[in-house]
């Protein structure tokens, strides 16, 4: 019965070794060169500088879009402010020429 303990024992200890032996070679089939990985890490950080820069990018491109949507506006409400004062001095115009018609028709017929 002892050799039967000792037997499972020695067995179990090789079978440890075999997992020991299995996961050291994990990692060692895993492992990236410090040159990858200083590459990769090189990468990263030059993508986050981008989203970083793009963000800022985006960030002053709707500043710039809402000051150019506030502008519009002001424009679009000038111009319609002009477009009715054109009207009113146009109908004006017409009152004018109408009263100036209708004095030179009364010295016309003074004069016959």
């Amino acid at each position: 019965m002892a050799e039967l303990f000792l037997d499972s024992e020695i067995a179990a200890g090789t079978q440890s070794g075999e997992e020991a032996q299995a996961t050291a070679a994990g990692p060692a089939t895993l492992a990236v060169s410090v040159d990858e990985f200083a590459a990769l890490e090189e990468r990263i950080r030059r993508t986050v500088e981008l989203v970083k820069r793009e963000r800022q990018a985006r960030t002053e491109a709707e500043e710039r879009a809402a000051k150019t949507e506030e502008k519009l506006q002001a424009q679009s409400q000038a111009a319609q402010k002009l477009q009715s004062e054109l009207s009113a001095l146009r109908a004006e115009r017409d009152q004018v020429r109408q009263r100036v018609e209708r004095l030179l028709t009364q010295l016309d017929a003074l004069e016959l």
